[in-house]
């Protein structure tokens, strides 16, 4: 039987060929590697890009900002329209208590008026002279006349004026001369504004010549 160099016979080369076991040590170190890497964490590695995530932190930041704005703008919006009531209900009480105050201040001066017209109507009962009645009928009307300026009432001028159809209300003319054309000759009930509003017009009585009245019909 043939040997080798060393002396050995080619059938027990052949059984130890047989014999010799080749373990590959590269599916060791990955079957290794990939037990301690399943050991060492409980969730699978990520596999999004990192700008992604750092996308999506980005975007979580921002809803959370605008929360928090969102919170705050519904804190201020709810505070202001508190303080807006507040306000409102304060002027609301002013203007009340203004509205009252002025009442009674108008009823007040007109106290005296009362008192004077009681006055007149005892003298005419007691048999008081036409004078002292007369007398108590002026304080009357002066009193009243001083209670409307005081709360800021203002009598029309009439006679005199030109006729003036926002403030005269012409109720009879009669026939003037020439230069009396369209004026106000006499007044039957006075009138009065307030302000730039008109309480009532005065009741009058117009001057027409009669040349310019006749051509008027003609």
């Amino acid at each position: 039987m043939a040997k080798d160099f060393f002396g050995r016979d080619q059938k027990d080369l052949r059984n130890e060929d047989a014999e010799i076991r080749v373990t590959d040590r590269r599916r060791v170190q990955l079957d290794d590697s990939g037990d301690s890497g399943q050991n060492a964490g409980d969730e699978p590695p990520s596999l999004r890009p990192s700008y992604v995530e750092e996308l999506e932190t980005r975007t979580k930041a921002a809803e959370q900002k605008t929360q928090e704005v969102q919170a705050r703008f519904e804190q201020l919006r709810k505070q202001l329209q508190s303080e807006t009531d507040e306000t409102r209900q304060r002027l609301n009480r002013a203007a009340e208590e203004r509205a009252q105050r002025d009442k009674a201040n108008f009823i007040a001066a007109l106290l005296p008026v009362l008192d004077n017209l009681q006055r007149a109507t005892e003298a005419s009962e007691t048999g008081g002279s036409s004078d002292v009645i007369a007398e108590g009928i002026r304080r009357t009307v002066s009193s009243f006349e001083n209670a409307l300026a005081a709360a800021g009432v203002q009598a029309i001028d009439a006679v005199g004026q030109l006729f003036d159809p926002e403030l005269h209300e012409a109720v009879e003319t009669v026939e003037v001369e020439p230069e009396d054309e369209g004026k106000v000759v006499a007044e039957y009930a006075r009138g009065y504004r307030i302000g730039d509003r008109l309480l009532r017009p005065a009741r009058v009585k117009v001057g027409r010549h009669a040349e310019r009245a006749n051509q008027a019909f003609e």
